[in-house]
């Protein structure tokens, strides 16, 4: 996809991550030109997702900055709730979102944004039983396969992958 080639696109990870909301977008960036990493607290190590797919971090969190990426997505599962007891995770994200980098999160990847302080006033999506952490966070809660508010890139579920990364391919374009 012109626009997007040569894009460096961190992918966080932690364990019990939901295995599509991973690789989906891993593939679907490398595909499309980006130079993906995926991010964890360690670097080397390996995360097993909710069904048992293990994915191994390339680099850790604390060994990277926001100006090394022009994204940064973050998958569901129950993996946010991990990766959010990670300080360097939480101030890659924040870090990120401050610069006006494509933050990107699915499923209970807002709880992530919810910690790093991004979501005040913003429109946000996500699995339905997070919708009062992203209203408690200051977050405006929509109700659909993608929500786009500037920088950030917002999807409910596996089924919202097709929506969720053409929102992100988009927002990256657009960045130039």
């Amino acid at each position: 996809m012109s626009g997007v080639t040569g894009k460096r696109v961190a992918v966080l990870v932690e364990k019990f991550y939901e295995d599509l909301e991973l690789w989906y977008p891993v593939y679907r960036l490398r595909e499309a030109g980006c130079d993906v990493k995926i991010v964890g607290p360690k670097a080397g190590e390996t995360f097993a997702s909710k069904h048992g797919y293990p994915a191994k971090s390339d680099v850790a969190a604390a060994d990277v900055k926001a100006e090394d990426f022009d994204a940064v997505i973050i998958p569901g599962g129950y993996s946010p709730d991990h990766m959010r007891r990670t300080p360097a995770m939480i101030k890659l994200v924040a870090d990120a979102a401050q610069l006006g980098k494509v933050v990107a999160a699915i499923c209970h990847g807002p709880w992530m944004l919810c910690s790093a302080r991004c979501i005040k006033g913003r429109n946000i999506t996500g699995f339905f039983a997070i919708r009062d952490d992203v209203e408690n966070a200051g977050g405006v809660w929509q109700d659909g396969p993608c929500v786009r508010d500037g920088n950030l890139v917002t999807s409910r579920t596996p089924e919202d992958l097709p929506a969720f990364m053409q929102g992100i391919l988009a927002t990256l374009a657009e960045q130039g």
